[in-house]
């Protein structure tokens, strides 16, 4: 048990698309499958249990990764601030499952599935493979922060319009450069804007500092309009069927 919790793990390391990742991959995957199969349709009662059920779950699974990191004396400011694209969201999250707010669900819709899918393909977890509690916490944060989007669009049926694509970039570009002089200010490197990450991910692929810091700005504008696509799409379609009656 004490392995399932040490900084010091000896366990089996994280192993990209090992069969561990593929595991927890395809249970994401199910459970989404799942929800949209057994909730939509179903009551507003139902649906809001499992909406407080969810929030529950991901912010008590946050909460218990800032105790794990005090309780190994990992916790500092530089490092464990919700200040990330997904902490932040993650919280948010809960929020919005329990008071069905509509201007965060515009934020977790773009930036929670984006980030989040990013996030589960290449987890930032270090050594800590199966069966190590943040492996667990990890998958758990980030899936049911796509689950959380996916389940409000699909089952409670709301959508991101034009004007929540202009919201979030204007949101998102502001919360960046904040950012970007807090981490001046403090010596951290929140949104990897500071430098690029300390451990191997994608970003190593883009220029050096500050030039990637514009390639992740248009793949994160790629990434939006890619989301918004099918809605643009079903409008597309809708008024030529209007115009053609």
């Amino acid at each position: 048990m004490s392995q399932f919790f040490s900084v010091n793990y000896s366990g089996q390391p994280f192993q990209f698309l090992g069969p561990a990742h593929l595991v927890a991959l395809s249970l994401l995957i199910l459970l989404n499958v799942f929800l949209i199969a057994h909730f939509k349709g179903a009551s507003k009662k139902s649906r809001r249990t499992l909406r407080i059920t969810l929030a529950i779950i991901l912010l008590v699974n946050e909460t218990s990764y800032h105790i794990w990191a005090i309780a190994n004396g990992l916790w500092n400011i530089q490092e464990y601030l919700p200040l990330h694209v997904c902490s932040v969201l993650i919280w948010l999250a809960g929020f919005m499952l329990i008071f069905e707010n509509f201007t965060v669900y515009e934020f977790i819709y773009f930036m929670g599935i984006g980030g989040g899918i990013q996030a589960l393909l290449t987890p930032d977890i270090g050594i800590y493979g199966f069966p190590h509690f943040r492996f667990f916490q990890t998958f758990i944060s980030h899936g049911l922060l796509v689950t959380s989007a996916i389940y409000m669009t699909v089952v409670e049926g709301w959508r991101p319009t034009w004007k929540s694509v202009l919201r979030v970039l204007v949101g998102m570009n502001l919360y960046a450069f904040i950012i970007f002089f807090f981490n001046r200010a403090i010596g951290s490197n929140y949104l990897f804007i500071a430098h690029k990450p300390l451990t191997p991910t994608l970003i190593d692929a883009l220029p050096a500092w500050p030039w990637y810091i514009l390639y992740l700005e248009l793949i994160g504008v790629l990434v939006i309009l890619v989301l918004y696509l099918p809605f643009a799409i079903k409008d597309w379609r809708t008024k030529r069927k209007i115009a053609n009656s």
